[in-house]
This record gives structure tokens, sequence and C-alpha cells, in this order.
């Protein structure tokens, strides 16, 4: 006999009771009639059928539980100390190649922003992580660190700083050249944006050779604000933009493909 009981969608358990071989008595030996005319003979054959039935019962296997692979893969996930929201994100991340020029793989982040469970869980993600690190100021890169910065910023309870490229600030800027595979370009901030003092958080979508991360840096740092990290979506390890960071801690939740 088996009895399938389902514990959860991904979790299975199945109990099944297997008579031992030895211990089944044969049907014609049970269900023998009594033919004895003697009173004390068929009670006597009677008292010896249910003495047998009480000594041969049916042996009950152990209980056998499997899990499904879904609720293994959660459980190694844990142990690995990795979030489950990270393989959603990731996911929901697409890869257009030769854009915009062959041989470059572009993360697309705009798939990202459709899929409103895994955008959710990016902002939580770092929210989660500087909620508590008296951070005053969110610095974002031009232009996809404008999608990410702001909620992360409301969420902590800081202000929100563009760090945007040349000529597109209306007030008075300070800027900060930094070099290009061919050529230089700038990143410009307010002035009076932020205060000496200051901790600031710098956020973009993607770290590839860490050039604009290390301008952001360097321009705060020079009106004396304290960098406490920086922060992307994505990291294209190979081109180890992370380096060029020195000492400075970079925080990402994805490598990119």
């Amino acid at each position: 006999m088996e009895i399938m009981h389902k514990a959860s969608s991904s979790l299975s358990c199945k109990i099944s009771f297997f008579p031992s071989p030895d211990n089944i008595d044969s049907p014609r030996t049970l269900a023998t009639p009594f033919r004895h005319s003697s009173a004390s003979s068929n009670s006597q054959l009677l008292q010896l059928q249910l003495n047998r039935s009480k000594n041969h019962r049916p042996a009950l296997s152990p209980l056998r539980c499997t899990a499904s692979d879904s609720v293994k893969r959660q459980e190694m996930a844990g142990k690995d100390g990795q979030d489950p929201r990270i393989q959603k994100i990731s996911s929901a991340i697409r890869v257009i190649p030769d854009f915009p020029k062959p041989g470059i793989m572009f993360q697309d982040i705009t798939t990202l922003l459709l899929d409103t469970k895994a955008f959710r869980d990016t902002i939580d993600l770092f929210v989660e992580r500087y909620k508590d690190k008296n951070i005053s100021v969110v610095a974002g890169i031009e232009a996809r660190g404008f999608i990410f910065g702001p909620p992360i910023a409301l969420a902590i309870g800081a202000k929100f700083v563009p760090m945007r490229k040349p000529n597109k600030l209306p007030g008075e800027v300070i800027s900060e050249e930094y070099s290009l595979e061919y050529g230089t370009d700038k990143m410009e901030m307010h002035v009076g944006a932020v205060e000496a003092g200051e901790r600031a958080l710098i956020i973009d979508d993607l770290i590839a050779t860490g050039g604009t991360l290390c301008a952001a840096i360097r321009l705060l740092e020079r009106v004396g604000v304290h960098v406490v990290e920086c922060a992307c979506v994505i990291e294209l390890p190979e081109l180890k933009g992370r380096d060029r960071l020195g000492d400075k801690p970079l925080f990402v939740l994805v490598d990119g493909a």
C-alpha cells in the first residue's frame, strides 16, 4: 500500500508500507473452513488462527521523505550566503551583443525596470546594506545612476546629488576630468550640493573600466566629502575596474555576461 502526502508545492513525502515476505500468511491457510464436528476442535482451531494473525502482522518500512530539486537549491543558496533575490535580478537583465558597436556585450537594465519585483529587490538590497551607515549623500552618475540613486536616497534618508556630463547643470559647477579609451571627458557637480564632512555613497548601474567611478570619488573628496562606498548593479570583472578604485570599497549585485 502506498500513500502520497504533499507537504508543499516543492516538497513531497512518500509513505510506503511493505509487508515483509517472511511474515505473510498464505490466504488458503487463513481461509481454511471449519470442518471439525466437535466444539472443542473448532475452538482450538479458531484460537490457533487468531494467534497466528496476531503474531504475523505485516512489517512497515520506515518513512521515506525526499525533497525536490528546488528545495535543495534553496538550501544550498542559503549555505553559500547568496541572497535568493540575486538570481532573479540577474535573469531580468538583458544582454544585447554588438551594441553600440561590434564586440560589445551591452548590459540592458531596461528589462530589469520592467520587472517590478526584480526592480524592487534591487533597490531593497542596496537599502538594506546602507540604511545604518549614516550616509547623508547618494551621488548618482549620469545617466543610469539617476534611476537607482533617488529611491535609495529616499529610503535611507539621504539627499541625492547628480554627477553630470559637461554643460548639463545650470548653476556653478565643480568638475573633474577623467580618461576614456580614446580621449578624455569631464564630470560635474553643482557647487554647494555637498558639504565637507558628509558621508557619501556613489551609485551607478555598471562598473567596466572604473573611470567614471574614480572621477566621482575624486570630485567628492576634493570638497571634503568622505566616500563610504561605491555601488553598482553589474560588474564586468574582466575589465578590472575594481582595481582602479584602490582601497575604496565596491559593492555589486551581479557579474555581467
